[in-house]
């Protein structure tokens, strides 16, 4: 599964975003998709995910709200950034698992809940 992030920049604060991430996986396969992100210094961060046959979503308590996550059902997973702040500013990757289930969902969170890692898109919030 190859994956590819796009749609980063740099926007003012309060302004939004949409960031894509295409993949290889055939569209309807049982696969959970991710974003994630890392600021300079930080650790790698869960931001948002889907499972994307059933469409199920989680998100952050810190974009829940601002951001949303949806598939087209076709090859191309969305996060959609609203209402931007500086501290979203960070480096977005897109990831994604065949691995679904109940195990993936009480993990979903962590980077090693993910199999399969795109290179990351930039995105820089101004106050």
């Amino acid at each position: 599964v190859q994956l590819q992030a796009s749609g980063g920049g740099l926007v003012q604060a309060g302004d939004s975003l949409r960031l894509s991430c295409a993949t290889s996986a055939p569209p309807f396969s049982n696969y959970a998709m991710g974003w994630f992100r890392q600021a300079p210094g930080k650790e790698r961060e869960f931001v948002a995910a889907i499972r994307r046959r059933v469409g199920t979503t989680y998100y952050a308590d810190s974009v829940k709200g601002r951001f949303t996550i949806s598939d087209n059902a076709k090859n191309t997973v969305y996060l959609q950034m609203n209402s931007l702040k500086p501290e979203d500013t960070a480096l977005y990757y897109c990831a994604a698992t065949g691995s679904y289930g109940l195990e993936w969902v009480a993990q979903r969170t962590s980077i090693n809940a993910y199999d399969y890692w795109g290179q990351g898109t930039q995105v820089t919030v101004s106050s």
